[in-house]
């Protein structure tokens, strides 16, 4: 395998995980509007992306492949704890204080 195939393989390994923690940041943020509105969309995408990445990690070293269901279901509930956690638990940024 050739250095183009290694780049290919390892972009539609994480391409699933990107897209998820993108659209699902984006659908927090519009369902959650006046929750979230302090919570900048880049956080939101950020942490729920690499969640999603790290999810997918951890079902390739469990699973020995990638594509299981089981992975899919982890990789889900990754980016929704972590959109939590940023969203509205412990690890919201805190807002600025005013003088």
């Amino acid at each position: 395998m050739g250095p183009l195939d290694a780049a290919g393989h390892l972009a539609n390994l994480f391409l699933p995980a990107v897209l998820f923690g993108m659209l699902s940041a984006a659908a927090a943020k519009l369902a959650w509007r006046r929750e979230l509105a302090s919570v900048p969309w880049r956080h939101l995408a950020q942490a729920a992306c690499g969640a999603s990445a790290a999810a997918v990690l951890v079902g390739l070293v469990v699973f020995g492949r990638d594509g299981t269901t089981t992975m899919y279901a982890g990789m889900v509930t990754a980016c929704a704890f972590t959109l939590w956690w940023r969203g509205f638990g412990p690890g919201r940024p805190k807002p600025p204080k005013s003088n």
